[in-house]
């Protein structure tokens, strides 16, 4: 009796640790939304600046876009969040822009702790199930910046998640045959679907589809041919409803032609064909090939990539033991079905990329959940080692950023008291056998509250310009530096209220000192306004042409690097690297017409 008791007191300070790690990581995901180095892709900002320009335009459609190519790029469901979130561009912030997809997120990650719970009642389990998918690193690339990922993963999974919940709750006393899905329920799942669709591409309906038929025909005790055309009826239903909510676009976009050029033409049916030939690529390809592209799951874990490579490791040697014999049970082969249709639907365009399987990651987090203590403790410990590596890493940056002056002792202080945290979670994961599965997530969590708290002074007054600064310059035409598509909205937030002209701001990077000057001297002349970018460390102020003025500086972190710039003699000085000095600058008499008007 007393041994019972003492193990249930065990039981509920285990689940009590795991809330606390879950809402811990919660935190870590809010932390910091409105930054400037939220890890994501440059595609954030070409979102931002059609969003931008729709609102302002103060019509749904068409959308609006400065940029050559690129307005058509996605559905105009992901721009109208934007637009509402934004409030029409009256409250335009990047936390605004991004809250929804934290949001969908989170739904997302309660929908998987969900599932674990309704398949093996055990809140503990379902908290794990909830902090893994948080883990996974394309889960906090893509789950809460302005993209695609998170919304058309909640709702492309949602008809999965109402199946899961439906047919594979714990079998009753006398067993009973699975009622089939009715008509109604794959309506609804075609609305889900359209919803998914209507924030990415229709060319998604092909894995969701397919999954949701496997699934159903799969798990069936037996199999017949009314069944079969039954089911592939239901889920055609789905398809068709889903299809239809994405063809509103068509019918209510003014301009429906550019639609089928710009979006079905150039961002579809181009991936479907290379000219490096398709087999070449497929096969010999690097990393667009077949190959790497059996590893998404693991490059889309980050952090807990291996402990994905012991997930399939498990499977394999109970395969290998079992072989033809071996049983799966209904949710284990749903999870299966889930995780293979996605990998193989898109092993099978010409433009390969993990991040194409994002939306199977919910099933992946289930499984690790559910064989969490089966994996071998060893790829757990070389996890382990990796977030060491990293929070480590994380450290001296923050210790270097704060030696050029960016941030106060007090965010040093917070950002080494994580990186300190962490490692003590690596060594005690290591020393401690029984802490080294909770160790690997918790430390998961520590690299990526250090990796926000690093880049928080950046957020600040170290990485903005000052108020006083901003109010000197307004409705200007100002030459911003841009290497990648859609790089100069940024100044959006950074120098509100003004018309922003990009230009190349990497290509003088091999440029002399004379030549620079020259071409900022060009830029004065043709613009009220210049941001420069420092090419050197030891570059203390720009090349200024005679009677240029220095309105203001930030600090700006450098995220293309030329090849060989990183080295070891460097690598422990990330300031020489990573960090550099952003002027605003100006004529110090400038023409008529000037940044005051």
């Amino acid at each position: 009796m007393r041994d019972a008791s003492l193990k249930n007191r065990t039981l509920d300070a285990s689940t009590l640790a795991w809330l606390a790690l879950l809402a811990f990581a919660v935190c870590v995901y809010a932390f910091g939304l409105d930054g400037q180095y939220v890890p994501s892709i440059g595609d954030e900002l070409v979102y931002t600046h059609i969003a931008r320009l729709t609102a302002a335009s103060n019509h749904w459609l068409p959308l609006v876009s400065e940029l050559d190519h690129m307005r058509n790029t996605k559905p105009p469901l992901l721009f109208w969040q934007a637009m509402v979130a934004g409030d029409w561009g009256q409250h335009w912030s990047m936390a605004a822009l991004r809250t929804p997809s934290l949001i969908y997120t989170l739904l997302v990650a309660g929908s998987v702790a969900w599932t674990v719970q309704q398949l093996n009642r055990d809140l503990r389990t379902a908290c794990l199930a909830a902090c893994v998918y948080l883990a996974f690193f394309c889960t906090f690339r893509f789950g809460r910046t302005y993209l695609t990922s998170a919304p058309e993963t909640f709702w492309l999974n949602l008809p999965m998640f109402w199946f899961l919940w439906q047919r594979l709750r714990p079998a009753p006393a006398a067993p009973t045959r699975p009622l089939p899905l009715d008509w109604l329920t794959h309506v609804a799942f075609g609305l889900a679907l359209g919803l998914g669709l209507a924030y990415k591409s229709f060319a998604l309906i092909a894995p969701a589809a397919a999954t949701l038929w496997c699934a159903q025909l799969l798990t069936e005790r037996s199999l017949n041919w009314r069944l079969v055309v039954q089911t592939t009826l239901k889920v055609s239903l789905s398809a068709a409803v889903a299809l239809g909510i994405f063809a509103l676009w068509f019918a209510l976009d003014p301009d429906p032609g550019a639609v089928w050029q710009e979006f079905v033409i150039g961002e579809n049916a181009g991936k479907m064909s290379n000219s490096q030939g398709y087999w070449r690529l497929a096969l010999l390809g690097g990393g667009g090939s077949v190959w790497v592209q059996l590893l998404a799951y693991a490059q889309n874990a980050g952090l807990l990539a291996f402990v994905v490579i012991g997930l399939a490791w498990v499977g394999l040697r109970a395969w290998a033991k079992r072989g033809a014999k071996t049983h799966l049970s209904p949710n284990l082969l749903i999870l299966l079905i889930w995780l293979a249709v996605w990998l193989i639907v898109f092993t099978l365009p010409s433009q390969r990329s993990a991040r194409y399987v994002v939306p199977a990651m919910p099933a992946l987090a289930i499984l690790l959940a559910l064989y969490w203590d089966r994996i071998a403790r060893g790829w757990f410990l070389l996890s382990l080692l990796l977030c060491g590596i990293f929070v480590g890493v994380l450290g001296r940056i923050a210790w270097a950023a704060h030696d050029v002056g960016i941030g106060t002792g007090l965010e040093l202080g917070a950002t080494l008291f994580v990186v300190v945290a962490g490692l003590l979670l690596v060594i005690g994961g290591w020393l401690r056998p029984a802490w080294t599965r909770a160790a690997t997530v918790a430390a998961c969590f520590a690299v990526y509250a250090g990796f926000g708290l690093t880049t928080a002074p950046l957020n600040g007054a170290a990485g903005h310009y000052e108020a006083q600064t901003i109010a000197r310059i307004h409705q200007a035409r100002v030459a911003v530096p841009s290497s990648f598509n859609g790089q100069f909205e940024r100044f959006q937030f950074l120098l509100p209220g003004n018309q922003f002209v990009p230009y190349d701001g990497e290509a003088r990077a091999a440029h002399g000192a004379s030549e620079n000057a020259q071409a900022l001297g060009r830029l004065l002349a043709t613009h009220d306004a210049v941001v420069w970018l420092q090419s050197e460390p030891a570059e203390e102020s720009p090349p200024c042409a005679p009677g240029c003025t220095v309105l203001g500086t930030r600090w700006e972190v450098k995220g293309r690097h030329k090849s060989g710039e990183i080295n070891l003699t460097n690598l422990w000085y990330p300031q020489t690297w990573l960090f550099r000095r952003e002027w605003l600058v100006t004529l110090a008499h400038p023409p008529s017409g000037d940044a005051q008007r």
